[in-house]
């Protein structure tokens, strides 16, 4: 696994927004099946901290990831600042009650997943959520700073991922957290597979053609619908001039093809307000047809940001009240 520098002010990454659909999946799923047998899922207060190494980093981390934010302390015996700050990461894994768990890394047993993650020094917090790593923050840091980068975390995943954090019960064992459930495979994971493959080679022809193999036989696959938005944004600008775009839509405020350009652009920069907002008013000042061209590339952007974000639900209104 190779770690993103994912900013938690809002850029839209692309991959990111596929995770979140697969960590909510899984999310649903493990509880369902704890429902199913008659468990509650619950987990010790002391599992809200744990050892991980390289063997066990998909499955302590990764996998739980997609359950609730995982924050990782890079950390080595020798480090004296380390000392000061793993304990207040500790105590306030306790204190925020499942809504992260802590992973503490020994980096001199560890040097791989060191290198992986980039690590100059130590200590070094980062953070999974949904699968994609991102750092929080390196060196010594105040108490106070802990918990602003932590309640910004926690929200990120909630209103990003949908991870609503693990369910900590006083009473539960130690050690008997409950194992995420392997997901089933589907019968169009082989054409998703092919179509995530070539979207990662920069096929974006193949891996739109791939996603609409997959929705030519299953019109309602989620997967699918998200990945085909995806690939066409990204197919739309490439190659693109970015400084003509703009300059286009800056001399052009009526040209509906002008406006509907420079949003891809604002989206893929990850400037999703400016998209969003850029539209809307173009759909505020159009009629007919060219309203109706704007109104459904507002609604195709919605997908590839997904409908949960909490961006997304604002401009849904503020599109109904320009069309109403």
């Amino acid at each position: 696994m190779q770690p993103r520098n994912m900013s938690m002010s809002g850029v839209v990454d692309l991959a990111a927004v596929k995770a979140a659909q697969e960590a909510k999946a899984k999310a649903e799923q493990a509880r369902a099946q704890a429902a199913r047998e008659g468990g509650t899922g619950a987990i010790s207060p002391a599992d809200l901290v744990i050892d991980v190494d390289e063997a066990g980093f998909e499955r302590d981390v990764l996998q739980r990831s997609a359950e609730v934010p995982v924050v990782i302390d890079f950390w080595a015996e020798w480090c004296e600042p380390c000392k000061q700050l793993s304990p207040v990461l500790e105590r306030l894994a306790v204190e925020y009650n499942g809504r992260f768990l802590l992973a503490k890394v020994d980096v001199d047993a560890n040097q791989m997943l060191m290198q992986q993650f980039g690590i100059q020094g130590i200590p070094a917090v980062f953070a999974v959520v949904a699968g994609q790593a991102l750092p929080l923050f390196q060196g010594a840091a105040g108490e106070a700073q802990i918990r602003q980068t932590l309640d910004q975390l926690v929200q990120v995943g909630e209103q990003r991922f949908g991870l609503t954090g693990l369910t900590v019960d006083p009473e539960a064992v130690p050690g008997g957290a409950p194992e995420a459930p392997e997901r089933l495979a589907g019968p169009h994971d082989g054409l998703l597979e092919a179509a995530v493959q070539a979207l990662d080679s920069g096929d974006l022809s193949g891996a739109v053609q791939a996603y609409k193999n997959v929705l030519n036989e299953d019109p309602g696959n989620e997967e699918a619908k998200l990945g085909l938005a995806q690939a066409e944004l990204l197919q739309r600008v490439q190659g693109v001039d970015p400084q003509q775009v703009r300059r286009d839509a800056a001399d052009k405020p009526s040209d509906v093809q002008a406006q509907i350009a420079a949003a891809d652009l604002d989206l893929v920069g990850g400037h999703v307000e400016d998209a969003f907002g850029r539209l809307i008013e173009t759909v505020q000042r159009t009629v007919g047809d060219d309203r109706d061209t704007v109104r459904m590339r507002v609604l195709e952007l919605f997908e590839v940001v997904g409908p949960d974000d909490p961006r997304v639900i604002a401009a849904r209104r503020a599109l109904a009240r320009a069309l109403f």
